[in-house]
């Protein structure tokens, strides 16, 4: 690169600059990054080929060519419904949420203490969720409306106990995208699912559940209430898939008998995208809590009895109950939950009802003058959607018209038209759509449409309040609604305040250009289900996109649709186990999972009905090939999977991988390959050639789509050529083959706005810059361990000493010299300025660090010097220089309150406690609460936002 070319956009990406990286393979004794990517990562995995993906692009050029692209899609006025409906997104939550890094670069709230803006924003869109459905508690969002349906489905069979099998009732007016999507979960569970309708269904004493949507999928409101009866006296539970903003003047869910309530809060300012990303919520009663899927945030109290929030009931997190967990979820849409959440708090109860009567009395305007113009309307009652049986003959010139005023109906087989209405609808789009409807009849003026004022069926009507808490009363204005936001931003630490080393998890940068795209309305307006022509540049991105992770992973074949990394392991067995079927093999059900694994791993392989055989790891972290080769001999019969993670769990590129997959195929099996830890493998090796024949990507971790403080993640999966034709397919649109398994996301291609991110990111990188990437990775990671080495034990090591791109401190030895565990590390690092690594994963009593390419050397040495600080602490304890109970590591962290208190009774000072570097004299970020008090939470469970004088007194 001459003096006058531009920067590469790579050089914004990585962290280290040239000199720094001489000065740290010259730590590392190696003379230059190929000679030390030679030793780390073994001769006999690398790739055969470089990437063809061609060289970086600036900033600028990619931006242009992704407008370029995204401009061929047509955007509509779509009225289709099912479950989408275009919102406005205020401006205040625009600029400073999904826009602000203070929120979209943060992770999951394992640590409460700086994470307590996400937490309470969470409890909100919870306390939202409770009000309007009835429910006792609510989750803190799930992936979609379609999976939170089948993930009830899952709820009730575990809570009724029922062996495998079962039968499920689904409402035949369900969203067809939420038949077919409970239809893929049941199907390895062996749970019989029967669509049909209410009124006729028969209970039997093997239905354990039920499923109807309210309002039906064609708009109709139905009363549930004999339905529930007559569910309940057979012993079977129900789950309504419920509109969120129809609960504003409908009976909710709860009072109608349902026993959980699940749907979208898509409509609460969060764009359409084309289906994603969105959040599901799922609500139940009190009895059900621990059954619950996904994550719950919960209140409890902090070391110094001050209010505190976490998320409670963690131990049903899969990384501790692995294959007996209720679920695989392990994500959850985090940014997108905040963001309806704080629909309703700038709102309130007062401007959403106000929305929702509005929004019903333009339907009933379009009812009555679709029938003025001689068209009948299937349906009396209705929230937004309109069902219309056009007159004879006229449906053609209906759809004609519809066209040209470029507007989406939904189409009925029968003949019959829905017209979704929804917050962007006024006066003069009624008028537009009986215009259309009208076949030259005259059209009212807009003077004479006035409101509307019969609302809901009285016995439908909804009496009980809601949104009651003071935080949906109080900021309505713009200046109270962006103080409040900042002051929830500033409680949390994200990667705009210092790097958060999360092995596993790779928390790297997400360029603002990259996220540029998400706000552009080519991207947002599109509804999922409106007509494939229209959608022309989000198809040719998804085609780029799919075939540069062809490339780099070295797979044929690639789905879009998972949109989650657990979601992708599912579906990658789901793969496995149609394509064993197709062979007439379906009854190898059983799947080998090293010990190392991540939980959700024999998590997913249960959910998609297949036996977890666990695989013993030798002293070295790696896989035991002796173990491996005798299990799956074992089980030669009936072997279908392995599920392994490379590089290992434990940091390290074990060389023998190749043949392991050849174990593996020898036995009947196939070989699905964890890619959460991609990010040390791009540009060196590709899954493909190691011997994998499909592998799940994490966009949220190695391709850049931001955490959001735990969500939205994306996880594709790449395929070889024999298991390419049994990719998910999709009802709506007509997506995949003959032998495509069903869909498992509600859209057909998952959370579609945000692949804009992970295109974005590969265009401006290229195949060199891609590479260099992951050489970076590696090499921070080894220069850390190096630093560390001397101060705390390093667990794993590859053949050649070296780690790859992540690595384990051992801290379990500390317990007995001084009494201090991991945790008490981790809430230490707080004070100085950092969020702690992977606590006790894999190993119990470790920290499992992870620094990403995008860390400079500077930001590297001043975590490793707090390390070797947190060292010298403990030594004093070991000492008995300091106190074995009363200590900096045992009281941490330290929040301005306590240090600024007028008594201090610790036997070290204040300033011990709260700047122990100079940096973090000159830049301190104060954890927001002391340590939280897990067990309190559990024992005294709150999951709503309850009042302040409720805490007044613990």
């Amino acid at each position: 690169m001459s003096e006058f070319d531009p920067i590469p956009f790579s050089r914004r990406h990585i962290g280290p600059a040239e000199e720094s990286r001489r000065a740290m393979l010259k730590e590392l004794g190696c003379p230059s990054l190929e000679e030390f990517i030679d030793g780390v990562v073994p001769a006999r995995i690398r790739t055969s080929r470089p990437l063809a993906i061609g060289e970086g692009r600036s900033e600028e050029d990619v931006i242009a060519a992704l407008a370029a692209i995204v401009a061929n899609n047509r955007l509509f006025r779509s009225f289709i419904g099912m479950g989408y409906h275009d919102t406005i997104t205020p401006a205040v939550i625009v600029r400073n949420v999904l826009e602000n890094p203070g929120w979209y670069t943060a992770y999951t709230p394992y640590q409460a203490e700086v994470a307590q803006g996400r937490l309470e924003a969470l409890l909100n869109y919870q306390t939202m969720v409770t009000d309007l459905t009835g429910m006792d508690i609510a989750n803190a969002s799930l992936l979609d409306e379609s999976t939170a349906a089948a993930e009830a489905m899952a709820m009730f069979h575990a809570i009724k106990g029922h062996p495998a099998g079962g039968l499920f009732f689904v409402s035949d007016e369900c969203h067809p995208q939420n038949i077919e999507v409970v239809r893929t979960r049941a199907r390895p569970l062996e749970i019989r699912v029967v669509v049909g309708p209410c009124d006729s269904f028969e209970f039997s004493e093997d239905v354990f559940g039920a499923l109807v949507q309210y309002p039906a999928t064609d708009g109709a409101i139905r009363d549930y209430r004999p339905f529930c009866d007559r569910a309940h006296a057979a012993g079977a539970l129900v789950v309504c898939a419920a509109d969120l903003m129809s609960l504003l003047l409908l009976v909710p869910p709860a009072e109608f008998g349902a026993d959980a309530a699940v749907g979208s809060t898509q409509r609460f300012g969060v764009p359409l995208g084309y289906g994603g990303p969105h959040a599901a919520f799922f609500a139940t009663r009190d009895a059900h809590k621990r059954h619950m899927p996904g994550r719950i945030i919960g209140v409890s109290v902090d070391a110094q009895g001050n209010r505190a929030l976490r998320m409670a009931l963690q131990t049903r997190e899969q990384h501790i109950r692995r294959e007996k967990a209720t679920s695989n979820v392990c994500t959850a849409q985090v940014l997108l939950a905040v963001m309806a959440g704080m629909f309703a708090v700038y709102h309130g109860p007062q401007g959403l009802r106000a929305m929702a009567v509005r929004l019903h009395g333009f339907a009933r305007r379009l009812s009555d003058g679709a029938r003025a113009f001689g068209h009948g309307v299937v349906h009396d009652d209705f929230f937004d959607t309109v069902r219309i049986s056009p007159k004879k003959g006229s449906l053609p010139a209906i759809l004609r018209a519809a066209s040209a005023a470029l507007m989406n109906f939904r189409a009925f087989p029968d003949g019959t038209l829905g017209i979704a209405l929804d917050e962007l609808t006024d006066r003069k789009e009624v008028l537009h759509i009986l215009g259309v409807l009208a076949g030259g009849g005259t059209v009212p003026n807009e003077e004479t449409l006035g409101p509307d004022t019969r609302g809901v069926a009285r016995p439908l009507r909804r009496t009980s309040p809601y949104l009651t808490h003071e935080v949906f009363s109080r900021y309505h204005s713009e200046t109270g609604m962006l103080r409040y936001l900042h002051g929830l931003e500033s409680k949390d630490l994200a990667l705009n305040v210092s790097m958060i080393p999360l092995g596993s998890c790779t928390m790297k940068l997400t360029a603002t250009s990259e996220m540029i795209p998400v706000t552009w309305p080519a991207l947002g307006k599109l509804h999922p289900f409106a007509p494939p022509e229209q959608a022309a540049g989000y198809n040719e991105m998804f085609a780029e996109l799919s075939s540069w992770l062809a490339e780099i992973t070295g797979f044929p074949a690639v789905s879009l649709q998972p949109n989650a990394g657990a979601q992708g392991e599912f579906t990658g067995l789901l793969v496995i186990r149609a394509w064993h079927e197709s062979r007439n093999e379906g009854h190898r059900r059983v799947c080998l999972i090293p010990a190392s694994a991540h939980g959700t791993n024999p998590a997913s392989a249960v959910m998609a009905g297949m036996q977890v055989v666990v695989v013993r790891c030798d002293e070295a972290g790696n896989i035991d090939v002796g173990d491996l080769e005798r299990k799956a001999q074992e089980h030669a019969g009936a072997l279908a999977a392995l599920m392994v993670t490379y590089p290992s769990t434990h940091g390290v590129f074990e060389e023998s991988i190749r043949d392991i997959c050849r174990v593996v195929h020898a036995n009947g099996g196939q070989v699905y390959m964890d890619g959460a830890n991609m990010n040390a493998q791009v540009g060196l090796c590709r899954p493909e050639e190691l011997g994998a024949d499909v592998c799940h990507l994490n966009l949220h971790k190695t391709f850049c789509i931001p955490h959001g403080g735990g969500g939205p993640g994306m996880g594709p999966i790449a395929v070889a050529g024999h298991l390419a034709p049994f990719l998910p397919g999709h009802p709506a649109l007509g997506a995949g083959g003959p032998r495509a398994i069903g869909p498992v996301s509600a859209a057909p291609w998952g959370s579609a706005s945000i692949l804009a991110i992970s295109w974005t990111y590969i265009a401006l990188m290229g195949g060199p810059g891609l590479k260099e990437a992951t050489e970076i990775a590696i090499l921070n990671a080894n220069y850390m361990a190096q630093r560390l080495a001397g101060h705390y034990p390093i667990l794993y090591r590859g053949a050649g000493g070296r780690v790859a791109h992540e690595f384990i401190v051992d801290l379990r030895r500390f317990k007995e010299s001084a009494g201090v565990e991991a945790e008490d590390v981790a809430k230490r690092l707080m004070d100085y300025g950092f969020h702690a690594p992977t606590v006790s994963f894999p190993v119990a009593g470790t920290l499992m660090i992870e620094p990403t390419e995008s860390e400079s050397k500077e930001e590297l040495d001043r975590f490793c010097e707090a390390m070797i600080a947190i060292r010298g602490e403990i030594r004093e304890i070991e000492e008995g220089t300091a106190d074995r109970t009363l200590n900096v590591l045992k009281n941490a962290p330290h929040t301005a309150s306590a240090v600024a208190s007028d008594t201090w009774a610790m036997p070290y000072g204040r300033e011990k406690a709260a700047f122990p570097t100079p940096y973090v004299r000159a830049h301190k970020f104060w954890p927001a609460v002391g340590r939280v008090n897990n067990a309190y939470g559990d024992r005294n469970l709150v999951c709503t936002c309850p009042p302040v004088e409720e805490y007044a007194e613990v």
